[in-house]
Order: C-alpha cells, then structure tokens, then sequence
C-alpha cells in the first residue's frame, strides 16, 4: 500500500480547505478558546494497563503510527481489557442506539453515513443499504438486519437520532453540510423495534444538525447549528408535530436536558457577530416555559463558561456521582477555525472531553479534563501527522461523541476519539479519571467503492450499552458496528 507523503497531505489539506469547511459546518461548526476553567490539569489522563489477551498499542496512549500501516500491525487491531464479539456492515455515522420493546426484542439503530452522499454506492453494493439501519440484537454475536429506514429525514439524519425509551420513538431530523432543511421523521419502535413504523414526516425541524429529547418523550429539540436556530417541537401526538418554539441567532449543537426536561445542557459552538463566532463551551438553559406548553414560551439563559483549550463543544451527558451533579462533556475535532487552526493544523488545541459540576446551574464548573498522550500539544507538534488521516481536520486524533451506562452514578465512561478508536474511562473519581481500555480497528486499504476514499479508525458514533452483557456498541464510519466486550475486570465498572 502506498502512503502519501506529508508534504502532499498537506497541499491536499490547503486545497481541500473550501469543502472542509462546508463539511465542518454539517459536523460541528466554528470554536475559538474560552477564558474559564483555569488550573485543571490538560495532561492526559493515566494510561490503561492492559491484562491477558489484549493487543496494546505500539506508541504513544492513542496512536497509530504510520510504520504499523507499512509493516502490517495495523492490521491486526489494538485492543486493551476487551474483545470482539460481532461486526456488521461497512459504514457507520454518529449515532448508536440500543433499545429494548415490551415484548422483548432488543434492537440496535445506527445511522450509516456522516452525510449523504459519501457512503451511498458502498452501502448498496455492499448490501448494507442506505440510512437508519435496523438490527435484531437478540444474539449479539450474531447481529440481524431487520429493516433499512430510508424516509428522507433518516436517510442522513446527521447528530440527531435519539431514541426515547419511556414513549418508544425513534425521531431524527435531515441534516447536510449546509444543515438542509429539517424534514423530522418519527418512527414507533415500541410495537416492534425490529420493524419500526413512520408515524410522521414534517418539516417541524426546520433546520437539522444536533437534537436533544425531553426524558418524558414529548418534546425533542433540533439544534440546526449553521442555520442559526434551535427548534421545539411538540411530539404529544407522534402523528402531528407542532412547532413550539424557534430560537435565532445562536450556534448551538448537542442538546441535553435534566431528569425534570426543565433544564438544558446546551454544547455552545458560540456567538455570531460581526467578528464571527465567539464564545465556545456550555450555556445552560432554562427551557421549563416549553415543558409547560406556556403560550409563546422563553428561554432563559441561567449561565455560560468557557475553557481555555476548547475546540468544537459536541453534547454534555448529564449524570450523578456520589451526590453532586455533573456533565461529561465532549469537544470535537481541533480549533478549526482559529487561526492557528488554518495555517499550522497540528498545533491547533484538542478540547477532547471533560467533567462539569452543575450543582448550581447557574455557576457550573470544570472538575477535570479527558486526554490520551496523542491530543497534547508537545506531542501534536511531532511527526503524528505523519500517521494516515491524521493531517484531516475532520478526521485526525481528536474526540467526537461520549456516552455512558446510566445517569445514576455510572462508574464508565465509552469515548469514540476518531483516529484512536473506542476508548473506556473510568470515572468513580470525577476529579481523577482514567483509562481502563480501547478497541481500535484502523482501515489499511483504501475503498474504491467510496466517493470519500479514507484509511485509518473514524470512530465518531456515540456509544451504546449493553450492561446485562458486559459490552459497549458502538460503529467506525470506515467499517461498520462493533460489539465489544470488556474483559479483565473493567466489566465490573458497568455494575
């Protein structure tokens, strides 16, 4: 296999720049550094110790270095306290939902491209199919497609598949590199979540991107990011949705609400104004006008912090530890749009993922910082960009999505960090966490069958859980969804 050079990498990267931006605009936005947060350690957190059976890394906590694609290491995988169970298809997105209907079945919902077009001839030729896909979990060794949702608001629904467990929906809404226009689809999954049900397609989202879903299921949000907006849409009547509420001029993704829907954790990409868009990291929202149907309801803002190395803020998955109320926060990418993103793309800041105490909404703050060795400077200013896809802004060594098992004092934390793969984390001291494994299954040839030819992990879906079963799910956009066990007592943490 011949590598590109990277003298090449970059002069491709400059002459790419125009589409990269407009694809940065579909999967995040723009960020700049915040001013808050100020002595937490960024230092990446302690490296895991890996136990019988795994197949460690070679370099440094994250990385793949480009002399394990020329010798053939690549290949093989890194895996550390876990092990593969099963793999489907070939393409994945940002999405992995994991749910379970009344009479039993257990199914998985995963988008299967970042954005329309990339991934459509490799999917229908592959057999895989375009859009939401559908898999009866039953035996998660042996995964079964059941169905393909191919209604235009899942055929690229972008960030903003959510399923809701207590009404049994699956909602997303059309989301493009220029954030289309947000035709929201509604699914009943709770009949049989093996063959869900459009029950609505609308335009109520009137922009796509984000979304966020009230725990009672009746209201889900749509953060139409480069269209400026943030929509409420009322799903009382799955059939009918009603438009609630439409916020302007704000840059918002990821939207995350508390327990009672009346408080919202919003991934604020920032502000727009005459000099761009400043102002990155969390804003928390009072939506409690929406969840009581108030008449021309209002959103409040209760407060706003920032952090020093921030890139793009994703989402902030709201739980409890010990007491106190927290958020684990996730940044994307690297400072895209800075300018020290544009001109020198290895040192620009990874924001990767933190933890946040909300117990006062209005004075939340950053209790400690998520890092593996690859995402700190010292070590971005070496030769990593030497390492496939690692010069991509839009792929590099970075995070993407976090999740965790439970709301309620979860002890773990799973990470899909883009290039590094899947990474676990455990979090019983907030203020201390550190790595307790990985999978990685890195791409080495190149698809010819992709419009976007990539090599390398693109770990970029939001995990799913499977506690009963000691296993993470989770799907690589270069090759497919993953169920990965963990082994050598890091299951215990999902207990």
């Amino acid at each position: 296999m011949v590598l590109p050079n990277p003298a090449s990498r970059r002069a491709a990267a400059r002459r790419l720049l125009a589409v990269t931006a407009v694809l940065l605009i579909a999967v995040g936005g723009w960020a700049i550094s915040g001013n808050a947060a100020t002595g937490i350690s960024t230092a990446a957190v302690p490296r895991a110790h890996c136990g019988p059976g795994s197949l460690p890394e070679t370099d440094i906590q994250g990385r793949v270095p480009n002399t394990d694609y020329t010798d053939g290491r690549a290949a093989k995988g890194y895996r550390c306290n876990t092990v593969q169970v099963s793999h489907q298809g070939s393409s994945g997105g940002f999405k992995t939902l994991r749910y379970t209907d009344p009479a039993g079945h257990t199914c998985a919902f995963y988008d299967s491209t970042l954005t329309l077009p990339r991934d459509v001839v490799s999917d229908i030729l592959s057999g895989d199919g375009l859009g939401v896909v559908v898999l009866d979990m039953s035996d998660p060794a042996h995964p079964k497609k059941t169905a393909n949702l191919a209604s235009v608001g899942m055929l690229s629904p972008h960030e903003s598949l959510l399923v809701n467990a207590k009404r049994g929906l699956l909602v997303g809404v059309m989301g493009t590199a220029a954030t289309a226009p947000g035709i929201l689809d509604v699914y009943d999954v709770k009949t049989d979540c093996r063959h869900p049900k459009l029950l609505s397609s609308s335009l109520s989202g009137v922009l796509g991107h984000e979304s966020g879903f009230s725990p009672d299921g009746k209201t889900y949000y749509v953060a139409g990011a480069a269209g400026f907006t943030m929509t409420a849409v009322d799903l009382t009547t799955p059939s009918k949705p009603k438009v609630l509420y439409v916020g302007t001029n704000v840059v918002y993704h990821g939207l995350r609400l508390s327990s009672d829907g009346r408080t919202m954790y919003v991934a604020n990409i920032g502000q727009p104004g005459p000099g761009g868009i400043t102002g990155a990291g969390l804003r928390i929202l009072d939506v409690s006008q929406i969840q009581d149907r108030k008449p021309h309801p209002k959103v409040s803002i209760l407060s706003t912090i920032h952090w020093p190395d921030a890139s793009i803020p994703q989402a902030a998955e709201p739980f409890t530890s010990k007491g106190h109320h927290y958020l684990f926060e996730t940044d994307e990418f690297i400072d895209l749009f800075s300018f020290k993103g544009l001109s020198n793309l290895p040192e620009s800041p990874v924001g990767a993922a933190r933890i946040i105490n909300v117990d006062d909404p209005r004075h939340p703050f950053v209790v400690s910082n998520i890092k593996l060795q690859v995402h700190e400077p010292a070590n971005r200013k070496g030769d990593e960009a030497k390492d496939p896809m690692a010069w991509f802004p839009a792929q590099g060594y970075a995070a993407h999505y976090c999740g965790i098992p439970t709301r309620d004092n979860p002890k773990i934390a799973g990470c899909s960090m883009i290039l590094s793969g899947l990474r676990l984390f455990d979090i019983r001291d907030v203020a201390h966490p550190k790595e307790v494994g990985y999978f990685n299954k890195p791409k080495t040839q190149i698809d010819k069958l992709a419009l976007i030819p990539a090599l390398g992990g693109y770990a970029m879906s939001q995990p799913a859980w499977d506690v009963a079963r000691n296993s993470v799910w989770y799907t690589d956009t270069n090759s497919g969804f993953y169920v990965v066990k963990l082994t050598n007592g890091v299951q215990n943490l999902l207990h």
